[in-house]
């Protein structure tokens, strides 16, 4: 056969060279071969570490944010935190962690990152917490923003806020978006 002889023609969605007397034959097909890469990729796994700190039932604004002073210290009063609590079906804590560390007015929280540890975990409801080392409760406008971002991201995944609080260095004060009914 000569190449000036031959047409491409579809056929039954494949591709066949026709010659000059109308006879299909099949196009032989490249095949493609994957890229490597230099770089190895990493396995992940879902690891639990024990802590000092139980699981307790939370009821309220006031027992989250009770259970949530157990993961600050003397840097309540430095840095702003923001940690999630995750729970169980029965509101019963089974874990927390710790999502970022920022500066004196502000930390970065990344939605993927939080989705992440409520799936690893099994969560079907977290709350959110984080500190306003100023003392001053009132959530900014990022604030939220954040809350908002979060709520729509997890909500496609089934877990629920039940609650964002905003703790002050000062024993006793927070501020509960539930109990103000911001969420």
């Amino acid at each position: 056969m000569n190449k000036g002889s031959e047409a491409i023609v579809a056929h039954n969605a494949k591709n066949y060279w026709c010659d000059l007397n109308n006879q299909l034959i099949k196009k032989p097909i490249k095949q493609k071969t994957m890229k490597t890469y230099k770089n190895q990729i990493s396995q992940y796994s879902l690891k639990k570490n024990k802590t000092d700190i139980n699981s307790v039932k939370i009821m309220c604004s006031k027992d989250a944010s009770k259970y949530a002073r157990q993961f600050y210290f003397d840097d309540i009063e430095i840095f702003e935190s923001f940690f999630v609590i995750m729970l169980n079906n029965a509101n019963n804590t089974i874990g927390y962690v710790k999502i970022s560390q920022g500066g004196i007015n502000q930390t970065l929280v990344d939605v993927r990152i939080v989705a992440k540890y409520c799936v690893d975990s099994l969560a079907v409801a977290c709350i959110l917490v984080h500190n306003h080392p100023s003392g001053v409760i009132e959530p900014s406008q990022n604030d939220k923003d954040l809350t908002c971002k979060l709520k729509k991201g997890l909500e496609f995944l089934d877990v629920k806020i039940l609650d964002h609080i905003i703790l002050s260095p000062e024993e006793n004060e927070y501020f509960s978006f539930g109990d103000e009914g911001l969420l």
